[in-house]
């Protein structure tokens, strides 16, 4: 069997959905745009369980799901869903000196990722989630 196209063209798909985040949050590089990427995924990760958060990452595309799963302490207690003003405040925090995420950070990682996902498998795994989880990817809060 080849090497599926997704991971033929894993890096092409990160681009095109980098600059469909930068330019939701009209952010001046693709490299603001993966921080704030990081923030937002880290945030939502700090929500869920383990197996949430693998459920979840098995409908990413193959770069973002390697993102959301980069440098996790699977030891760390899972927070609540909190509002999304104090969510955001936790992404802008995420390498505070070099993040230029703005405050519809999260909405516009949603607004990005739904268009590089399938929007019908990636609805069905959020429903499986807390209280909290569909709130926090809807692309219009």
């Amino acid at each position: 069997m080849p090497m599926p196209s997704e991971y033929q063209r894993a890096t092409d798909h990160l681009l095109a959905f980098l600059v469909d985040a930068r330019d939701e949050a009209e952010l001046g590089s693709t490299h603001q745009a993966y921080t704030m990427t990081q923030g937002v995924f880290y945030a939502f990760r700090a929500r869920l369980e383990l197996k949430e958060a693998i459920r979840f990452a098995g409908v990413l595309p193959a770069v973002l799901r390697a993102i959301f799963v980069a440098n996790w302490n699977t030891d760390a207690p899972v927070d609540p869903f909190g509002d999304r003003d104090s969510m955001t405040e936790e992404v802008k925090a995420f390498r505070a000196d070099h993040n230029f995420s703005p405050i519809s950070a999260i909405r516009d990682v949603a607004r990005a990722l739904r268009r590089h996902v399938n929007e019908e498998e990636f609805d069905c795994v959020l429903q499986t989630f807390p209280l909290g989880a569909v709130d926090f990817w809807d692309p219009n809060p």
